[in-house]
């Protein structure tokens, strides 16, 4: 098959009236390319302003049966709308069954380790969708899994009974309704074993606690594995700045509310990029002149004090303008 696919909407539900459920299948019913745990594809998406775009959604397994997505007849995916948003989610919203839409293959940033340690799974709100699929590989593997549920209720939970069913006493729900607060991320680093490996995805406060956590205890690099499941949000204070192009020398104002790749890409300037989340490092751009305020999960804590290089998805300018190498 080529790099893109186009597929039918078989079936679409509401999981929740924030949470859509997507069946996609092939137009000539053939399988398609098979993925492993963690990966998402690309869908075609059209902004409010006729703009097309591009959103990435993790892939869906409930089965833990060994090849199970090695030639599947389907795709599944499960969108949080976002009504904050660019309208990208609020765009997957409408889609109903029968609509034809463009799918990139399966891409997997997110990828299980090789190796036989215990696992220990952490799911924060729809973050849940890639751990599904794991929790289903490593069942269908034999391999020690556990996984953590958290949402803000246990009505927002999508595919809970799934869950529930798969990993049966080995699936814990955390609902900060009935818990009257999040979940505990100290207690949870706390009670895993030793040779324990974490698989994390969610939202940004949750995934900061954990590594912040893993990091005081001197935890080794690559023991959390992550996720995000949404682009970064403007933080308060930002401020709007300038990026100077050096290449070109145009010099472009970066909104307060706006990442250094929006801004460019409004201007029609398409920088390399992928997950729009300063997780997989794609966007990096070198600085020539000016201090960056780092927002990525890529660079070292020794190559962020460098100032050298931008996650430009995420990373902003501390002071009133940055002199990129573009």
């Amino acid at each position: 098959m080529s790099g893109l696919l186009h597929l039918r909407v078989a079936h679409c539900e509401s999981l929740h009236p924030l949470i859509r459920r997507l069946v996609l299948q092939s137009l000539t019913g053939e399988a398609l390319p098979g993925f492993t745990a963690g990966a998402h594809v690309r869908v075609g998406v059209t902004l409010p302003d006729g703009t097309p775009d591009w959103r990435h959604y993790s892939l869906v397994n409930t089965q833990a049966l060994p090849g199970a997505t090695h030639a599947p007849t389907q795709y599944e995916i499960a969108i949080r709308r976002e009504d904050k948003g660019r309208g990208g989610s609020r765009f997957v919203h409408t889609l109903a069954c029968g609509d034809v839409v463009q799918v990139g293959l399966p891409k997997n940033d997110f990828p299980l380790l090789p190796g036989a340690a215990p696992v220990l799974l952490v799911a924060g709100g729809i973050g849940v969708t890639p751990l599904l699929s794991m929790a289903a590989e490593l069942r269908a593997a034999g391999r020690r899994v556990r996984m953590v549920y958290a949402s803000r209720s246990r009505e927002q939970m999508a595919y809970l009974e799934p869950l529930q069913a798969l990993l049966g006493a080995d699936l814990r729900v955390h609902s900060d309704e009935e818990a009257g607060g999040p979940l505990d991320t100290d207690a949870l680093i706390d009670g895993c074993l030793s040779d324990e490996v974490i698989y994390l995805c969610g939202p940004q406060p949750m995934l900061d606690a954990v590594l912040a956590g893993a990091k005081a205890r001197a935890w080794p690099a690559g023991r959390v594995q992550f996720e995000l499941f949404a682009a970064a949000a403007p933080v308060a204070g930002d401020q709007a700045f300038e990026v100077v192009l050096a290449q070109s020398g145009v010099t472009y104002q970066v909104a307060a509310d706006q990442s250094i790749l929006g801004c460019l890409l409004a201007h029609g300037v398409d920088p390399i990029h992928d997950c729009d989340r300063g997780e997989c490092g794609v966007c990096a751009v070198p600085v020539i002149d000016g201090e960056v305020d780092h927002r990525d999960h890529v660079l070292s804590d020794a190559e962020k004090a460098t100032h050298k290089v931008i996650q430009i998805c995420v990373s902003r300018a501390r002071g009133p303008r940055l002199v990129l190498d573009l």
